[in-house]
């Protein structure tokens, strides 16, 4: 992983730590790299519960349960379906947040509406996602790299604009 990955993790660690917050992953193209660069920073384990791989349609919506119709009608590369995993992951892991990430990471699976390198990646709670989508293809290992990479960036933006929890006395 590289330096500048290294201090984001560092950062998110460090929020979800002195928050007392809880992390999940729900990654389709991404396959756990996500969830890699989360558990890379020791002491992971207080706030990141885990990680649900839903590479296929099946996954995403028997586990995270995302909509039939919604992959029918748009696929699983859009918008709608990285908040839904967000939203999902939070759910089936009972955290306080989640990372998702869908795409055709490459070299085959676009289509001339949703070229390869197209990858949404979304981030946040129940009740607020922040989304992104990358959209150039420059090669599988570095469509995955910078997905990622935007993936930990865009949380850790969330983690910085979300209130901090009151405690409760």
């Amino acid at each position: 992983m590289e330096f500048e990955s290294k201090i984001i993790s560092r950062e998110i660690s460090q929020l979800l730590w002195e928050r007392e917050q809880t992390l999940a992953t729900a990654e389709s193209c991404t396959g756990g790299r996500i969830a890699e660069a989360i558990i890379s920073v020791p002491g992971a384990s207080k706030y990141f519960k885990g990680g649900i791989i839903s590479y296929t349609n099946e996954i995403k919506e028997r586990l995270l349960g995302v909509s039939h119709e919604l992959l029918e009608e748009k696929t699983a590369v859009c918008e709608e379906v990285a908040i839904a995993m967000v939203k999902g992951a939070c759910r089936a892991l009972s955290t306080d947040f989640a990372i998702a990430a869908t795409g055709f990471a490459g070299p085959t699976g676009g289509t001339k509406e949703i070229p390869i390198g197209t990858i949404w990646v979304a981030c946040g709670s129940a009740d607020r996602v922040k989304t992104f989508k990358v959209e150039e293809d420059h090669g599988r290992d570095i469509n995955l790299a910078i997905a990622t990479k935007k993936a930990m960036q865009i949380f850790l933006d969330f983690l910085r604009s979300e209130p901090e929890p009151i405690e409760e006395m």
